[in-house]
């Protein structure tokens, strides 16, 4: 099959979705079929020069300068060109200029749409419109979900929990849960001493592990609040922070707060061929909270590596720690989330244990078998009527106009 994708975010801006479309990319062409991403332009900021990859001319968006807003003009502009591509079906990844310019550029190459609902906006749009009430943007996002997801012939969503979410907001699209997988030859190796020497840290210091997009959606300050807390116990404790984004002044100011300066590293984004495996194998618990994964790839990352996961379970993360023998699931409480911590950090014996499951866990989540199943949904879609299902009309691409 050949399959146009959209996006409003690709490499390099790294975060959970970038790296499901790349996973997902590399497995498709490993299965012998081509496709083709729109995608921002991130001029300045190192993006590959691939012919696969259309980018598109694009500007900062306000509140999260690290994102890119794509002119939806252009990429309707593109129609004729890629009319001659013998695409089969369009994917969206995104619910913005993506989704708008997406649909309207698929009627007019008269192939269906599959869109992924990646990110749990009911829980994510508040953080960057907060001069609004949280109900209105909770409201705002279910209405926004509800129409978006109407327009598409097929759904693919990475848990179970977050198809439950959409099923309540009344969405009865066709769905697929359908979780990125992860390619394990990527996630062996790194040195954790290594990392520990190039940043002047102890190789008997307790070392925990943060990797993640800082973002306030993240929940990052409840882990620095537990790690506050650690610290009764586990003096010496510090938290290595991997990862950059528009949180990062915030989390900063909030380390400093509840006096944790000298037990905070903050490292920023890091290679993912190289210093990333590092970091995560430097750790003696990798330590997760967000309460609005639609998965939590950082954690399968962790767990490939070898690395003693403590995590809440919540949303996606749930099927993910689901019966994870190299994991600690842990309350959803500051104390109860820090006791969790002190007991994998003072128990050799049990970071151990958890270490050495902890591979096998992530065996069942191959980027292999993950992109098959999206494999086997495109064709269906593909064989099913067109676009006649879709109560959309072409004014709704028009929206994208705005964007330009």
């Amino acid at each position: 099959m050949r399959i146009l994708m959209v996006s409003d975010v690709s490499f390099p801006r790294v975060n959970g979705v970038s790296t499901s479309i790349e996973t997902f990319r590399r497995s498709l062409a490993e299965l012998g079929h081509d496709s083709v991403l729109i995608a921002p332009d991130y001029s300045g900021c190192g993006a590959a020069d691939d012919p696969s990859v259309i980018r598109i001319a694009s500007r900062p968006v306000p509140r999260d300068p690290e994102d890119r807003l794509m002119s939806a003009r252009r990429i309707r502009a593109l129609a004729p060109v890629l009319a001659a591509g013998g695409f089969d079906l369009l994917h969206v990844h995104t619910p913005f200029v993506a989704h708008y310019a997406g649909i309207a550029l698929a009627r007019r190459l008269h192939v269906p749409v599959v869109e992924t609902y990646h990110t749990f906006f009911e829980e994510y749009l508040h953080h960057y419109v907060p001069v609004v009430p949280r109900a209105a943007t909770r409201w705002l996002a279910r209405r926004l979900s509800l129409s978006q997801c109407r327009e598409v012939a097929a759904l693919v969503v990475p848990s179970a929990q977050m198809l439950a979410t959409l099923r309540g907001y009344g969405i009865t699209t066709r769905a697929e849960v359908l979780p990125t997988g992860i390619d394990p030859d990527r996630f062996r190796g790194g040195d954790g001493s290594r990392f520990r020497q190039a940043y002047g840290i102890a190789p008997d210091r307790p070392l925990l592990v943060h990797i993640s997009r800082i973002a306030h959606e993240k929940n990052i300050d409840f882990v620095l609040e537990a790690v506050s807390l650690v610290r009764r116990d586990v003096p010496e404790v510090l938290l290595a922070i991997a990862g950059e984004g528009p949180a990062l002044a915030h989390v900063r100011r909030r380390a400093a707060q509840l006096g944790l300066s000298s037990h905070v590293l903050f490292v920023g984004y890091l290679a993912r061929e190289g210093a990333l495996l590092d970091c995560y194998r430097a750790g003696d618990a990798f330590v997760f909270a967000s309460r609005t994964e639609t998965q939590g790839l950082v954690l399968l990352e962790a767990l490939a590596l070898g690395v003693p996961v403590v995590s809440t379970a919540v949303m996606g993360t749930a099927d993910v720690l689901r019966g994870a023998a190299g994991a600690v699931i842990a309350p959803d409480d500051r104390a109860g989330f820090a006791g969790a911590i002190v007991g994998v950090l003072k128990d050799p014996a049990l970071r151990a244990r958890l270490a050495a499951a902890a591979p096998g866990d992530a065996a069942a989540w191959t980027a292999h078998a993950m992109a098959e199943r999206l494999v086997a949904l495109y064709r269906s879609v593909a064989a099913a009527e067109p676009a006649a299902s879709y109560s959309g009309g072409e004014s709704h691409g028009e929206l994208a106009g705005h964007a330009d």
